[in-house]
C-alpha cells in the first residue's frame, strides 16, 4: 500500500511538472503589478481642463483673478461622462487645481476657489458632481492637483508642502475611490503669490518632496495610480503629441528620471534593461489648447488625426489620455463631440471584424499546454509561446480563402513581462513572400498599418527576444472606409 501510494504521488507530481505554466515559461525579472496590468487594457481615458482659466481665455492663469469670474451658464458633468464614454474613454480626470490656485471644490485652506464664484452661489462642488457622475457612468474617475501654485502666498517656502499635502488629503479623503492622481513637472516662475507679483524658482529634485507626497497618496488610497515624469504607476512619455515612440518599453530605469526634468527621448523609448515597470501615457489635447478658447472652435482635431494618434500611442503600447475641454457653458462643445464620435466608429468599424478568428494558426517549438490557437481567442491572458533558444520563431496564419486586409494587430501577455524586439510581417501575395512590416517592440499591444494586400497566408517572424517568445493575440482586420491610409 505505501509503495503504490508513493507511485501514484510520482505520476501526480510528473504530470503536474508538465503541464506548470510556470516552470515552463518563465517570466521576466521586471514585471507589471495587477493594477499596472488593468490600468493598461482601459487603453483610452480622458482629460477635462476646466477651471477659472475657461472664463479668463487663458492657458495659463496668473492666480489673481477674482473668483467671481468663474460662472458656467449651463454647466453639465454628466455631459462631460457621457461624450467621454460614448467615445470609448475608460475614465476621466479632472483639473482639480490648475497653475492658477483656483479649486474646483470648496477647499478649507484657501479663499480662491469655487465657494466664492457664483456658481450655485458658492455652494457648489464640481470635484463631487464629477466623482458622482463618473461612478454613475461606471468611469473611473481621476484628479489633477497642479504642484505649482501663482495665487499662494506660501509658494516657494517649506509650509506650502503642508497645504498642498492638506488638499491631497481633502480630495483623497472626501470622495471616494480616485483611480489615478496627476502630477506634472510645474515648477514655478512668475506669479501672483498672495498679492506678491514675482517670480519664485524652486528645486525641482528636492522641493516637492515627492516620496514622501506619493507615501501620503499611496496611504490615503492604497489602490490609486500614481503619473508623473517618474511614475512609480505611470509616466509621460515625453511630448503632448500624443505619441509614444515607434520602439517603446514598459520597462525602464527610475533613477534615471527627475519629476519635471527628465530626457524626454528616454521617456518616449523606455529602456529593455529598465528596472521598473511604469506605464506610458500619451497625454493630447482634441484642440490646440488644453483650455477651452472660441476662437479654436474650428480648430478641433478631426476624427482622422484622432485615429493617427491612437494607432501612435495605444498602437504603441501606451495609453491614450486625450483632453476634452469644456466651454464657458460647462460643456463639450458640439465640434468636438461630433470629432469623437466619428473617431470612436472608425475604430469600431475597423476592429469590429478579425479575420484572423477564421484562420488556422501554425507554430514551430511550442512548449506544452501553450497552443498556438490561444492567439485567436481574443484573451490577452492566454497566450502561446516558443520554446528558449528557438529564435527565429514563425507563427503562421492560413486561410481557406485569400482575404483583404490592411492592418494587424499584435499582443504579448505582458503579465509575464515585455520580451520581443525585432519582428516583422510578411504576406504571401502571388506566390512570394512579402514583408508588409518590420518592427522592434509589441508589448500591450501593437497596431500595423500596412499597404492593402490580398493573401491566404500571413506569418508574423520574431527573430530577436529576452526570453521565451509569448504571443496573445495575432489579429488581422480591414480599415473602415472612412480613415485614410
Amino acid at each position: 500500500m505505501s509503495r503504490y501510494y508513493f507511485f501514484l504521488m510520482f505520476i501526480l507530481i510528473f504530470f503536474s511538472k508538465c503541464f506548470n505554466s510556470t516552470e515552463n515559461i518563465p517570466a521576466n525579472k521586471v514585471l507589471p503589478s495587477a493594477k499596472q496590468f488593468e490600468y493598461q487594457q482601459m487603453e483610452t481615458i480622458g482629460f477635462i481642463h476646466f477651471t477659472i482659466n475657461t472664463f479668463t481665455n487663458k492657458e495659463w492663469g496668473f492666480g489673481d483673478e477674482n473668483p467671481s469670474v468663474f460662472n458656467p451658464t449651463r454647466l453639465d458633468v454628466e455631459q462631460w461622462v457621457i461624450t467621454a464614454k460614448n467615445a470609448g474613454l475608460k475614465e476621466l480626470l479632472l483639473t482639480a487645481k490648475h497653475h492658477d490656485g483656483f479649486c474646483l471644490w470648496p477647499s478649507k485652506y484657501t479663499e480662491h476657489s469655487i465657494k466664492n464664484s457664483p456658481y450655485k452661489n458658492g455652494r457648489g462642488d464640481i470635484v463631487r458632481e464629477f466623482v458622482d457622475a463618473c461612478k454613475k457612468h461606471n468611469i473611473k474617475a481621476g484628479l489633477y492637483l497642479s504642484p505649482w501654485d501663482r495665487n499662494h502666498k506660501d509658494y516657494g517656502n517649506p509650509q506650502y508642502i503642508n497645504y498642498y499635502r492638506n488638499q491631497l488629503r481633502e480630495l483623497l479623503s472626501n470622495y471616494g475611490s480616485i483611480n489615478e492622481i496627476w502630477f506634472d513637472g510645474a515648477n514655478g516662475g512668475d506669479g501672483f503669490y498672495g498679492g506678491a507679483y514675482e517670480t519664485r524658482k524652486i528645486d525641482n529634485k528636492t522641493y516637492y518632496q515627492w516620496d514622501s507626497t506619493f507615501a501620503l497618496v499611496k496611504e490615503l488610497q492604497p489602490d490609486i495610480m500614481i503619473f508623473s515624469d517618474a511614475g512609480p504607476d505611470v509616466h509621460w512619455i515625453g511630448n503632448e503629441k500624443g505619441f509614444a515612440g515607434e520602439t517603446f518599453w514598459s520597462t525602464i530605469n527610475q533613477n534615471k528620471l527627475i519629476i519635471g526634468a527628465s530626457d524626454t527621448k528616454y521617456l518616449n523609448t523606455g529602456d529593455p534593461n529598465g528596472t521598473h515597470w511604469i506605464v506610458g501615457q500619451c497625454d493630447v489635447s482634441i484642440r490646440p489648447g488644453w483650455f477651452y478658447h472660441q476662437h479654436e472652435d474650428s480648430l478641433v482635431k478631426t476624427a482622422n488625426q484622432l485615429v493617427d494618434i491612437y494607432y501612435k500611442s495605444v498602437g504603441r503600447n501606451a495609453v491614450l489620455l486625450l483632453n476634452l475641454p469644456p466651454d464657458h457653458r460647462g460643456l463639450i462643445h458640439e465640434n468636438d463631440v461630433a470629432a469623437l464620435n466619428e473617431f470612436k466608429q472608425i475604430i469600431d468599424e475597423t476592429f469590429s471584424n478579425n479575420m484572423a478568428s477564421k484562420a488556422k494558426a501554425i507554430a514551430k517549438n511550442s512548449v506544452r499546454n501553450f497552443e498556438v490557437k490561444n492567439i485567436l481567442d481574443n484573451n490577452i491572458e492566454t497566450y502561446w509561446a516558443s520554446q528558449q533558444q528557438a529564435l527565429p520563431v514563425e507563427i503562421s496564419l492560413s486561410f481557406k480563402n485569400e482575404i483583404e486586409f490592411d492592418r494587424i494587430m499584435l499582443q504579448e501577455p505582458v503579465h509575464l513581462g515585455q520580451r520581443i524586439s525585432e519582428f516583422k510581417v510578411d504576406a504571401l501575395v502571388n506566390g512570394q513572400w512579402e514583408t508588409l512590416y518590420q518592427g522592434t517592440t509589441i508589448g500591450y499591444k501593437r497596431l500595423l498599418r500596412t499597404k492593402q494586400t490580398k493573401s491566404k497566408q500571413v506569418k508574423l517572424v520574431v527573430t530577436k527576444a529576452n526570453n521565451n517568445v509569448a504571443l496573445s493575440s495575432f489579429g488581422i482586420y480591414q480599415s473602415s472606409e472612412k480613415e485614410y491610409n
